[in-house]
């Protein structure tokens, strides 16, 4: 292949980037003006998962300084390799045995689903020195597939997490489930916010529930329109997923 053409083809890709970019903040505008929001209530979590690192670099170009990754040796190997000033959202299944990996790393774990792993960032993080922002993950729909806490687990959860020294509860996260019509969503993401609100309206100490993800590619307008303050844009940014990685 000759330089021309690579050089085209790396063009192409960060024009593709930036204008995929532009449309989801610009649909994020559009449902917050919806619901009568200011965007900046909105933070977008561009999920880099499989992505190579120079595709990051475009999107940290343009100003995006939050990526969500899945897997706990790619966050860690995209941690080493780009700026410092990147706020790395740990979005996936978090193993216990892989806390110690990304506790000091991560910004923000959204996949608390367990008082086990819950315990375990609270060991590690106290090793650490650190303090571990934490969300806890409801399946929300109570999907088989999923992981996360029922609805009726979810309270007495966070009260039991909070009570944990080196951790700080800040919120709520869901995976919805995979629809063709997001507004088939809408319904879930509203018992989410509702969710939200009464263990907000309980006081617990060290809880607050400033955080509510959810929202990704397919469904991320409605979600905001419910009241995400944060949603987990992928495919909607970097294009289908690519499973060979190179850091």
């Amino acid at each position: 292949m000759s330089e021309e053409k690579i050089f085209d083809e790396n063009v192409s890709e960060e024009t593709m980037l930036k204008e995929h970019l532009a449309k989801v903040q610009e649909n994020i505008r559009i449902a917050c003006q919806k619901a009568g929001r200011e965007p900046s209530e909105v933070t977008l979590i561009a999920v880099s998962k499989t992505k190579p690192v120079s595709m990051l670099e475009t999107v940290y170009r343009t100003g995006v300084r939050e990526f969500g990754e899945n897997k706990v040796q790619e966050l860690v190997d995209k941690y080493e390799a780009l700026p410092e000033d990147i706020h790395w959202h740990m979005i996936g299944h978090l193993q216990r045995n892989k806390v110690k990996y990304i506790v000091d790393k991560a910004c923000l774990i959204h996949s608390v689903d367990s008082l086990r792993l819950a315990e375990e960032i609270s060991r590690v993080a106290l090793l650490k020195q650190v303090r571990a922002r934490v969300l806890v993950e409801v399946n929300i729909a109570g999907e088989e597939s999923k992981f996360g806490m029922t609805t009726e687990e979810t309270v007495s959860l966070v009260s039991t997490i909070a009570a944990l020294p080196g951790i700080h509860v800040e919120g709520l996260m869901t995976i919805a489930p995979f629809v063709e019509d997001p507004e088939e969503n809408r319904m879930y993401f509203r018992k989410m916010k509702e969710l939200s609100v009464d263990i907000s309206h309980k006081n617990i100490d060290n809880v607050c529930m400033d955080i509510l993800s959810m929202g990704m590619t397919g469904d991320y307008m409605v979600a905001i329109e419910e009241g995400a303050t944060m949603v987990r844009v992928g495919t909607g940014i970097f294009g289908e997923r690519q499973y060979a990685v190179t850091v």
